[in-house]
């Protein structure tokens, strides 16, 4: 029996896709396309989960209640812009794209393409564990440009962005500058490459991770006990990070989904509670403008840094 994933994706690339691509010129791009098409509806899939597993946990034990939630609308249009839009366009198709080319180019050369199962050899052949190591190895590097973003002024003026929220949901896991984004799809991609992430695996990896990340930016007094909250990021562990005493340089409980990359480098903080998030140092447009004003006024601030 076909997956209807692939029934599916095959369905939107005949219908909508192909007809784009011709009328564009460039057809060059349907094998991909279909990839695209079909990492596409993944990423709608995992917001449709995020949204059944976050909502309920929101409703159940909120941090705080809001008469207005305006701002988090936003915050939903940057959700469904990142995951069914951009980021499996980034993550396959020119992942795909600059992985192919690289290898080819090491292949010529007389070289191996690097891979962790190379590095282990025990790896080859189990691709669960291998998938795992991937996705360790790809938190740890997330953790350290997550740290350097708060650490050079050009940078937190981009990132600011994303702590400025003050109705901080699952959705505002997304609220990012698009060049804050950018940064991050090279950071991320260029560590992927290095250590061999195989093409397909590249935006599933993505996806599990920032499934996770979603999870820990709920509005939910949700905690993991003593020894959950050493394992996994929780929305606790990580709302001490968006608090307002903890904004730019002085922040802490940078990890994305593991707590031990905090530990281990010494900037983690169990101690705090469900604090109230945002950045006052920023202009109001960045907390409550549009997606068009927040960007611009995260550019602005950005040049004058």
């Amino acid at each position: 029996m076909e997956d209807p994933f692939d029934l599916l994706a095959g369905w939107v690339h005949e219908t909508f896709l192909i007809p784009l691509l011709y009328a564009t010129g460039l057809m060059k791009w349907e094998d991909l396309a279909q990839g695209w098409a079909l990492f596409a509806i993944y990423g709608a899939l995992q917001v449709a989960l995020t949204l059944a597993l976050c909502m309920p946990l929101e409703r159940w034990r909120p941090v705080e209640h809001w008469p207005d939630t305006k701002a988090v609308a936003v915050d939903i249009f940057y959700t469904v812009l990142s995951r069914v839009g951009v980021l499996p366009l980034v993550t396959f198709v020119l992942f795909y794209k600059v992985q192919t080319s690289l290898n080819g180019w090491i292949v010529d050369h007389g070289w191996i393409p690097p891979t962790l199962e190379h590095i282990f050899p025990i790896l080859f052949g189990h691709p669960i564990p291998s998938f795992i190591l991937y996705a360790i190895v790809l938190d740890c590097a997330d953790y350290w440009r997550h740290r350097l973003s708060h650490q050079f002024r050009w940078w937190w003026a981009l990132h600011s962005l994303h702590h400025a929220q003050r109705q901080m949901t699952f959705w505002s896991d997304d609220r990012n500058h698009i060049v804050d984004d950018l940064i991050a799809f090279v950071w991320f991609g260029a560590i992927a490459l290095a250590i061999g992430v195989p093409p397909l695996q590249f935006p599933l990896l993505v996806l599990v991770l920032r499934f996770i990340e979603s999870l820990s930016h709920a509005n939910t007094r949700v905690w993991f006990g003593a020894i959950g909250e050493r394992l996994i990021v929780s929305p606790r562990f990580h709302r001490a990070h968006h608090g307002v005493l903890a904004a730019g340089q002085r922040s802490c409980n940078y990890g994305s989904v593991l707590p031990i990359w905090d530990i281990v480098f010494r900037t983690a903080d169990f101690s705090r509670d469900y604090v109230q998030t945002g950045d006052p140092s920023g202009e109001e447009a960045l907390a409550t403008g549009t997606w068009l004003e927040q960007q611009r006024a995260g550019l602005r601030r950005m040049l004058r840094a």
